[in-house]
């Protein structure tokens, strides 16, 4: 009785790599090919999970119970301004823990000095504000002060961050002074940037006072933030539009400037979506390419199996040594495509100032994804070598 062949597993890596040590470029750039889409799989995740991540802690660094009230628009689009008594209704609501009204002067020249041409604004706006805004918008300032109930009545200005820089005033030294229609304002204060009110970035605030004063502002309020309870910011919004406007809440514009930044998580998530299909589309690729190159090394080595085979190499060992080779090249692409894409998610990520995140399924899927795609691809070349009989494989080779 012939005794059964057999391949020890010790000798199966060796004789698996055979291909690949003898071959190296062609090795290496399908590896590479397997790499590149697992690689962008694993960066896209790592980068996707890293901002949401930075966006998720300043959303809780900020709140999500600031609400705006604003002038609306009825069903003909005309503008509807706030009535007068709004701003008093809205801090008296129920969940309301802070309130502060904001009215924009409109056609208000800012200038640095006279010698600035009138013609624009440089995209700058002049509101009224209360002295409330500050605590209201949880804002901090860069230098001097907010305005109070007592300096609001005088000529004196607090810059937004954008409209310090368009102004070129850095800091306070030299009690800086800006141009408002015709009328001197004393700087002295900048604020840092404010990300739930960009608009107040690009602002120069004064009191309500000296508006009624220098530009004869009414004292109605064309924007109101509110800070509500967190555990109530729903239901304080549905609120706000009769407190504003009892007779006509329709025409008031509630919103919530966190929203921004939550649609820009939904964002985030379906653009994932589509750049990890087109890791996946590169993924196979890699898995045709690593396919195409097991079919070329069976028709080269053909010479080589017939020699096994006469030898007394079963079926199985020859199958088997081409599909290990594959799913090593496999193996290989997916840990090489790990490095790469956990190394584009950190460089992107500190460039950004975010904290790395690099998901462990996101690994554990790459490698595995590039294992069955090594597996695959080699399961048609490992069956060919297979069926070749000695004698046909050493006529043939």
């Amino acid at each position: 009785m012939t005794p059964l062949s057999r391949l020890r597993a010790a000798d199966l890596l060796p004789v698996a790599t055979i291909g690949l040590r003898s071959r190296p470029a062609r090795a290496a750039l399908s590896v590479l090919g397997v790499g590149i889409g697992i690689a962008a799989v694993v960066a896209v995740l790592g980068i996707t999970r890293s901002s949401q991540a930075d966006l998720l802690a300043r959303i809780d660094r900020l709140g999500t119970n600031l609400l705006t009230v604003a002038d609306g628009q009825s069903a003909s689009g005309t503008e509807r301004p706030l009535p007068a008594t709004a701003a008093g209704g809205v801090g008296a609501t129920s969940g309301v823990q802070a309130s502060a009204p904001t009215a924009e002067i409109t056609d208000v020249r800012v200038r640095r000095n006279e010698l600035v041409p009138s013609a624009g604004t440089a995209g700058l706006t002049v509101r009224a504000a209360d002295a409330a805004l500050l605590s209201t918008l949880d804002g901090h300032l860069a230098h001097g002060a907010f305005l109070t109930d007592l300096t609001g009545r005088y000529p004196v200005a607090v810059l937004g961050q954008v409209s310090a820089s368009r102004l070129g005033i850095a800091d306070l030294s030299g009690r800086p002074r800006i141009l408002l229609g015709g009328h001197w304002y004393t700087v002295i204060g900048i604020l840092n940037p404010a990300e739930l009110a960009p608009e107040i970035d690009r602002s120069v605030l004064i009191g309500f006072g000296a508006a009624a004063q220098d530009f004869g502002h009414d004292g109605h309020a064309s924007r109101i933030y509110v800070r509500a309870v967190q555990e109530r910011t729903v239901e304080v919004a549905a609120m706000l539009g009769r407190a504003a406007n009892p007779e006509h809440p329709e025409d008031v514009a509630v919103s919530r400037p966190s929203a921004a930044l939550s649609a820009r998580l939904d964002a985030a998530e379906s653009g994932t979506a589509l750049f990890v299909g087109l890791g996946a589309v590169a993924l196979l690729v890699g898995g045709v390419g690593v396919a195409n190159m097991m079919v070329i090394s069976v028709l080269e080595r053909r010479t080589e199996i017939g020699l096994r085979r006469a030898l007394g190499a079963a079926r199985r060992h020859v199958g088997l040594e081409f599909f290990v080779e594959s799913l090593l090249l496999g193996a290989a692409g997916g840990a090489a495509g790990v490095v790469l894409g956990a190394g584009a998610t950190y460089a992107l990520a500190l460039q950004r100032g975010w904290q790395p995140l690099i998901p462990g399924s996101a690994v554990g899927l790459g490698l595995a994804a590039a294992c069955a795609v090594g597996a695959i691809a080699g399961l048609y070349p490992a069956l060919r070598a297979a069926r070749l009989t000695p004698t046909d494989a050493l006529r043939t080779g």
